[in-house]
């Protein structure tokens, strides 16, 4: 029995991927060469037909044409081994019968050129026919998505987008149709091509046998069992175009009875899948055709590992467009057009604007390319790590009145050594861990921005517009209590969020502050961060705007209750500032804490280290003796300041760099 031939899946015509696109130009190729083979062997038995005094000539031309099946090298030949093996058989036979008689004639005519003929004019044609019309459909699919990918999203006229959307559930339909019926009658031409391939020279073979009987007693007995295995074989053959046939027109039937809603776009029902890791689908992507216009593409866009990829229709293969990792994925309005996201490098140069079909495919590709970005595909199960850190994110951001209990035996946060995880207050709580509503009530709003406020940004320009050097240097009209400080550090950090807690003195709130701010921006795709420099000196904290040296907001170190770096992603680090809310009696009263959580670009226990270090010298302040102790024990610089740390390099260092950068934490 011959093998099975690969062949087109019908379930594959409706979604017209590069994919089934690049297999159909296989087949379409394999149908061009058949067309030119069957042409070339249809003229040789013409000529055997037509030229009987020159049979000889004539025979021999198509001996070896019969040998050329096998050079064809077709891509779908498959299982045509014993196809090749026939006709090499064949091509002996006809080399061996020199003689021809005019009373062939009839019989060749019949059973030899007729078959051919029929093959070609009705199978290769039907290809040609049913390959233009399958051409013309997805052109006009190709419109109509167009005229409704141009839909607008603001005030947009029911009626219009009625209307288109008919007409692609129309046009798509009428696509899905022709390459339906396309697709079945390539997959058929796999079998008649072989069956049209034997049965003339079966006739053929069998004329010259019934007629030259007498003469060619021996050669007939020797024939009876090689052609009686070809005719089985061309039987056998056409019993599987037949039942392949009822299988196709089965599953013909059975993808044409789906809703109507298949074919209508951003009419999905299914729930968005926010744990996705893989991504494929038609997007359109934004290009710049010259300084102020635009043109959009239709191209088929799909993920490999932490790569974007994007391949044409007719393309073999697709090229990488954009390195996802730790790139940066937000929604955008552009042009007036729906469902639009835009997808940045780490390094800010490269982005890409891109548009989805539906609402469903636009929140899905945003959610895969989180995901990638976070570099999940590299874990040992990365589908049970996204869907984890996707019910943490809506765990993080749901209130509710109970939280999971920290797991028993983890690490300790505090670590009081250089270069350690540093606390206001050296006291630990030998108990069990507070539980989360005990220290973030649940619901509490998170501020994922510090904005400067228009009176403070008045009072620090109307007064001179001195701005405060973020490198310690001082001028000469610098105010004494720069003069005075014994420290002043700066580092380049991002700040991620901040909300109110119910408690000041345990690590546990922090790393909590931590958890929830991160899982927030996740959940509702913010990764946009500002940068800031932030000052310590031996008497605040201070946040200063790296373009402007405006000082954003600052905290007075005797407020910072508490502060320490995260266990794991040591470039996180936060603290806890306490205030105090008075009543209208202006008496004090009940403590307030508020957890502000930072990116770094150093390690967070260095900050930790600083700001341990300046509460020492404040309190050595008021201590001589302990204060002359302090700076013996640490490295002075030239104009006896405390030397910590190496100057930060980069662009960060020197005030220039970006506004808005994306957070890696």
């Amino acid at each position: 029995m011959p093998a099975v031939h690969h062949k087109l899946l019908l379930e594959d015509a409706l979604q017209d991927s590069p994919q089934t696109r690049s297999l159909l130009s296989v087949f379409e190729e394999d149908a061009a060469n058949l067309t030119d083979y069957t042409n070339k062997l249809l003229q040789a038995m013409q000529r055997v037909y037509g030229a009987q005094s020159e049979m000889g000539l004539a025979t021999e031309q198509l001996s070896q044409q019969l040998l050329e099946y096998e050079k064809k090298n077709f891509a779908l030949g498959k299982g045509d081994e014993e196809v090749i093996t026939t006709l090499q058989n064949f091509a002996k036979t006809v080399g061996e019968l020199n003689a021809l008689h005019s009373d062939l004639a009839n019989q060749m005519a019949d059973s030899m050129v007729f078959p051919l003929i029929q093959f070609r004019e009705k199978d290769l044609t039907e290809i040609s026919t049913l390959k233009e019309i399958f051409t013309i459909a997805t052109d006009e699919h190709e419109a109509a998505m167009v005229k409704y990918s141009r839909l607008p999203k603001k005030k947009e006229n029911e009626k219009m987008k009625s209307d288109l959307v008919k007409e692609v559930a129309y046009t798509r339909r009428k696509q899905h149709q022709a390459s339906l019926q396309y697709y079945c009658a390539l997959n058929a031409l796999q079998y008649r091509k072989r069956v049209a391939m034997l049965e003339p020279m079966l006739g053929y073979t069998q004329a010259q046998v019934g007629f030259f009987k007498k003469g060619i007693d021996m050669v007939a007995k020797r024939m009876d069992n090689f052609l009686s295995s070809v005719s089985n074989m061309t039987q056998s053959i056409q019993n599987q175009l037949d039942t392949e046939a009822e299988s196709m027109r089965v599953s013909q039937k059975e993808l044409l009875s789906v809703e109507d809603t298949v074919y209508m776009p951003d009419k999905d029902t299914d729930p968005v899948n926010r744990t996705l890791i893989q991504k494929a689908g038609y997007l359109n992507i934004r290009n710049k055709t010259g300084l102020v216009t635009t043109a959009w593409d239709r191209l088929y866009f799909f993920t490999q590992g932490g790569n974007l990829m994007c391949q044409p229709r007719g393309a073999v293969a697709g090229g990488m467009v954009l390195d996802l990792d730790n790139s940066s994925v937000m929604a955008v309005d552009c042009e007036d057009r729906r469902y639009c996201f835009q997808i940045t490098s780490p390094s800010g140069k490269t982005s890409m604007i891109l548009q989805a079909e539906s609402k469903r495919e636009y929140e899905e590709w945003i959610c895969t390319v989180n995901n990638i970005s976070r570099q999940i595909y590299l874990t040992d199960n990365p589908e049970a790590v996204a869907i984890r850190l996707n019910q943490t994110a809506i765990q993080a951001v749901t209130p509710i009145t109970s939280f999971e209990k920290r797991p028993e035996g983890s690490p300790n946060p505090d670590r009081a050594k250089p270069g350690g995880v540093y606390t206001a207050s050296s006291s630990k709580n030998p108990g069990a861990a507070p539980e989360p509503e005990d220290l973030i009530a649940p619901g509490t709003p998170i501020q994922f921005d510090i904005m400067l406020p228009a009176s403070e940004f008045l009072d620090q320009n109307r007064a001179g517009g001195r701005r405060t050097n973020p490198f310690g240097e001082t001028d000469d009209d610098c105010s004494s209590e720069s003069d005075d400080s014994l420290l002043q550090q700066v580092f380049a950090v991002r700040f991620l969020g901040s909300m109110a807690v119910r408690c000041g003195n345990n690590q546990e709130v922090i790393y909590e502050a931590m958890r929830q701010v991160l899982a927030a921006r996740a959940i509702h795709n913010i990764f946009r961060t500002t940068e800031s420099h932030l000052m310590v000196t031996s008497s605040n904290l201070r946040l200063i705007d790296p373009q402007t040296q405006v000082t954003r907001t600052s905290f007075q170190l005797g407020e910072v209750s508490q502060f320490a770096a995260h266990q794991e992603n040591g470039r996180l680090m936060g603290f806890v500032v306490e205030g105090r809310d008075w009543n209208e009696e202006d008496e004090e009263g009940e403590p307030s804490f508020s957890t502000f959580v930072f990116e770094s670009n150093t390690e967070g226990e260095k900050i930790c280290y600083t700001i341990n270090l300046a509460k020492e010298i404040a309190e050595a302040k008021t201590d001589p003796e302990a204060l002359a102790q302090l700076m013996k024990n640490m490295p002075l610089t030239n104009d006896g300041k405390f030397l910590l740390l190496e100057p930060e390099t980069g662009d960060t260092a020197n005030g220039d760099g970006q506004e808005d950068l994306e957070s890696e934490a």
